[in-house]
């Protein structure tokens, strides 16, 4: 595929995360915009980061399926979180749906004053197929 997940020496190394993923190739690349805690009916699955994190992986699954793709296809999250809402609950529900087996994908987190009503947290992606 042409990806390569970097980890130089000198640098903290976490199961969690790549410092930086590298895409040697022309290949297929799927950006996907923000996703929020919301199902298939436009409504905030829950009033909590845990709830509203485990439905985002939901649409981001469902958004790379369609294009013959997974979550391990992903190289990049962008996560924000809203301020002293804490971001636990979404690490548990991450690791849900994380096949540890997996490169883990470089990750930037983000602490926000808010996001639109009702939402805890928003992820966008960026997956190499």
């Amino acid at each position: 595929m042409g990806v390569r997940h970097i980890n130089p020496e000198g640098l903290h190394r976490s199961p969690a995360f790549s410092q930086a993923v590298v895409v040697e190739q022309p290949t297929k690349t799927i950006y996907i915009g923000g996703q929020n805690g919301v199902g298939a009916d436009g409504k905030v699955v829950g009033p909590t980061v845990g709830e509203q994190a485990g439905q985002v992986f939901r649409n981001l699954a469902t958004i790379l399926e369609s294009e013959g793709a997974s979550l391990a296809n992903i190289v990049h999250w962008r996560i924000a979180v809203v301020d002293g809402h804490s971001f636990d609950e979404g690490v548990a529900a991450f690791r849900q749906v994380w096949n540890p087996a997996d490169p883990p994908p470089a990750i930037t987190v983000h602490v926000v004053a808010g996001l639109g009503p009702g939402f805890l947290v928003e992820i966008d992606a960026v997956a190499v197929v």
